[in-house]
């Protein structure tokens, strides 16, 4: 006799209310991927600037776009995120902020202050 078990037919994960922990833990894998993905466009823009005069001019015209700008913002964004989550990671495999509490407190930290850290330091540049 089969048994009836109340198991979901499909997984949405939109719907699934994440924790801070596992919401940092994707953002963080996320943002190490973009960043690998990121490496030949940023070869390319150091390629062209050293090239000559003409290119270099070419990529200050690139940054000085409201676009680049954004895209600037976003790449600075995801290094620092990436940045304070391995710190993050590094500290719970010393085991400090393994407790649920301090680990929660921590992920919203590294979320927010990555978000405050990159906003600051556009703002300066």
């Amino acid at each position: 006799m089969a048994r009836q078990t109340k198991r979901p037919v499909f997984l949405n994960l939109l719907q699934i209310k994440l924790p801070a922990a596992a919401l940092l833990s994707v953002a963080h894998r996320a943002t190490g991927v973009v960043m690998f993905l990121l490496i030949p466009f940023c070869i390319y823009l150091l390629e062209m600037s050293v090239s000559d005069e003409t290119g270099f001019h070419q990529v200050l015209a690139m940054i000085d776009s409201l676009p680049f700008q954004i895209l600037l913002f976003l790449m600075l964004w995801i290094l620092l995120h990436h940045l304070l989550a391995g710190i993050r990671y590094l500290l719970i495999d010393m085991d400090l902020g393994v407790d649920r509490i301090v680990a929660r407190k921590s992920a919203w930290l590294v979320i927010f202050s990555g978000f405050a850290s990159a906003t600051l330091l556009g703002a300066l540049l």
